[in-house]
């Protein structure tokens, strides 16, 4: 188990770069990702791999630690009633591609959520006439991301005709994956993004899944995440966020919709 004071040490570094405090109930977490990251180097003690990584202050490694750190198991449609509205929302809707239905999916993390998202789009509206953007501040979990392939565990909220339609499923040693279909693949662009700092120029955005994100933040970075990704969202456009996130829409120019959905005013 990681030391007092290399936790402490290691939990401050995150801080300053994600904006996320570590708290001691996320410990063990951190001992057991960092213990992996400590062997790779021939390294078997976490509290010495610390002191190297506070000595070095390489940006190649402390990358490694806030992707470790930060890289967190989702699975397909998750919180599928934050779907059906998003099912609803665009019924009746036609296809345009002079101005697409654009939704950001703003802490994509392995690339589940913007797929699922995508493969709503698809189903409803076709291949044309909208954009998925998925970001994260991670790289590998990016990179995982583009590449679309995933355990069936991921896709076991997934409905069963978009299974078939969007999905293949692994053979030989991929047995037990399934792969995204190239179509969708080319239809979703992730690029990295710290939420936390000045955003790339990619909005507006006609909806936005901002979700289980901002509890790992305090309050002050919590409004000011908010702030800068409502800065992406068009007039009378959506945020999505987790059913244990609030916001006080009011003083954001939103309003609430149902739990754990905004419009902006």
């Amino acid at each position: 188990m990681i030391s007092t004071q290399g936790f402490a040490a290691v939990s401050d570094l995150f801080h300053r770069v994600s904006g996320i405090r570590l708290t001691e109930a996320k410990r063990a977490l951190v001992t057991g990702r960092l213990q992996k990251l400590a062997q790779a180097r021939g390294i078997g003690d976490v509290d010495a791999y610390v002191q190297q990584l506070l000595a070095d202050k390489d940006p190649q490694t402390l990358e490694q630690v806030v992707d470790k750190l930060t890289t967190n198991e989702t699975y397909f449609f998750r919180e599928p009633e934050h779907f059906a509205f998003l099912e609803r929302r665009i019924a009746g809707r036609r296809a345009n591609p002079a101005a697409p239905l654009r939704v950001w999916s703003a802490a994509s993390s392995s690339g589940e959520e913007a797929y699922s998202i995508a493969m709503l789009l698809a189903d409803k509206l076709g291949l044309q006439g909208w954009e998925v953007v998925g970001t994260d501040l991670s790289t590998t979990v990016l990179d995982a991301a583009c590449r679309g392939l995933y355990t069936l565990e991921r896709a076991r909220k997934l409905p069963p005709a978009y299974l078939q339609r969007w999905c293949r499923k692994g053979q030989g040693s991929y047995s037990g994956m399934l792969l995204v279909a190239r179509e969708l693949r080319e239809r979703v662009h992730f690029g990295q993004a710290n939420l936390m700092q000045p955003l790339p120029d990619i909005g507006p955005f006609d909806v936005i899944f901002l979700r289980n994100v901002l509890i790992y933040f305090d309050p002050p970075a919590k409004e000011a995440i908010v702030r800068r990704v409502l800065g992406q969202l068009a007039d009378g456009g959506v945020l999505f966020t987790g059913h244990a996130e609030s916001l006080n829409g009011p003083a954001l120019g939103l309003r609430s919709v149902q739990p754990a959905v905004y419009q902006r005013a």
